[in-house]
């Protein structure tokens, strides 16, 4: 699967740039997540992946979501070709810049959190910061974590909620807090006064994450 994607480019790339991968939503593009970049750091790359299906109103999503049935609120077989997609435009883009000693960081949103969860636990030993926003871990998508405490301890997770999110319930967020808890993972678990966003403070908290 070759994805598309919009890069912004730092002055110097070198063998230890950090670079930030994103992960937009259901129904979103490429450029939603990319407006952060005016705020991260300048030396970093920032590579923005579009999703490969496409929704309605122009816009696309990684699988397809079944809001009528929490049970089997995501289709399974596209989530994990899209998760292996991912993986496998990442490896090439890390390949492409060269950047062998690099940390390589993931933030994403809503079903594009889901896909950075399932990334960062399956591979830790790639990724350094992850932030999921207005997400949750989804167990159909955590087969054969790694649960060894040595190997997950140089992740960082920043997770974010809107407590008034209509499109995924808060006590879905919540999930993530006991996941990371229990595999002894860091983590900043934040709540916020919002819905299916992020709102300033939570932008404000994210970028102080990213500026650690």
């Amino acid at each position: 699967m070759n994805l598309d994607y919009i890069v912004r480019e730092p002055e110097h790339i070198t063998p230890n740039t950090t670079v930030l991968f994103m992960l937009h939503g259901y129904g979103s593009n490429e450029q939603d997540l990319f407006s952060f970049r005016e705020t991260l750091p300048a030396d970093w790359l920032i590579v923005s992946f579009r999703a490969p299906r496409d929704t309605q109103f122009e816009g696309y999503s990684w699988f397809d979501i079944d809001f009528n049935n929490p049970e089997n609120f995501i289709d399974i077989v596209q989530a994990k070709e899209a998760l292996n997609g991912v993986l496998e435009s990442i490896l090439k883009v890390v390949n492409h810049y060269g950047l062998t000693e690099g940390k390589v960081n993931l933030c994403g949103f809503s079903q594009g959190g889901m896909l950075c969860y399932a990334l960062a636990l399956k591979h830790p030993d790639m990724f350094n910061y992850v932030a999921c926003l207005s997400s949750y871990p989804e167990e159909k998508l955590l087969d054969g974590i790694v649960k060894d405490k040595k190997k997950l301890e140089k992740l960082r997770f920043f997770i974010s909620h809107g407590t008034d999110d209509a499109v995924i319930p808060m006590e879905w967020g919540r999930k993530a807090a006991d996941l990371l808890y229990d595999l002894s993972c860091y983590f900043t678990f934040r709540e916020y006064m919002s819905g299916h966003g992020v709102n300033q403070k939570n932008y404000m908290d994210l970028m102080d994450f990213f500026a650690k």
